[in-house]
């Protein structure tokens, strides 16, 4: 897929499809980007799932934060990841190494890695790249 530019139907799709999300790189601090999209998913109704190894076990807006991907005890729909380019074939093959594939890897603003997003696309799993589902929900679904 070309990821220099995404229909609004397929991002459209993906958000309203989505019930449980892995929000990679969740923080506890306000300031950061990824607490903020982690409440507001949360808030819009979705399973969050927040991944942290240094505050595994601790609680984000009522939700357990695990170390790991592996560890969520449910299958996840999508994973939206809060980490630089450089780090996404590890959290690629974190993804692959499930006994269930997640429908949807989510790049956050400012990530893209055109070749893990080809090695996970091989395996069926879509991807959005350099995007904010807390930007896309509300200008896509209201």
């Amino acid at each position: 897929m070309n990821h220099d530019r995404y229909e609004d139907a397929y991002l459209r799709e993906i958000l309203q499809e989505t019930r449980t999300i892995a929000v990679i790189g969740a923080s506890p601090n306000a300031t950061r980007p990824s607490h903020g999209v982690l409440g507001y998913l949360t808030a819009s109704g979705y399973e969050t799932y927040p991944i942290h190894p240094g505050i595994a076990g601790r609680e984000l807006f009522g939700r357990m934060v695990y170390a790991r991907l592996a560890d969520v005890p449910v299958p996840i729909d999508m994973v939206d990841v809060f980490r630089n380019a450089a780090a996404i074939g590890g959290v690629v093959d974190e993804v692959l190494a499930l006994p269930v594939l997640p429908k949807v890897v989510w790049l956050q603003l400012g990530i893209r890695n055109d070749a893990e997003a080809a090695r996970l696309e091989a395996h069926g799993i879509r991807v959005v790249m350099d995007r904010c589902p807390a930007i896309e929900r509300p200008r896509l679904i209201g």
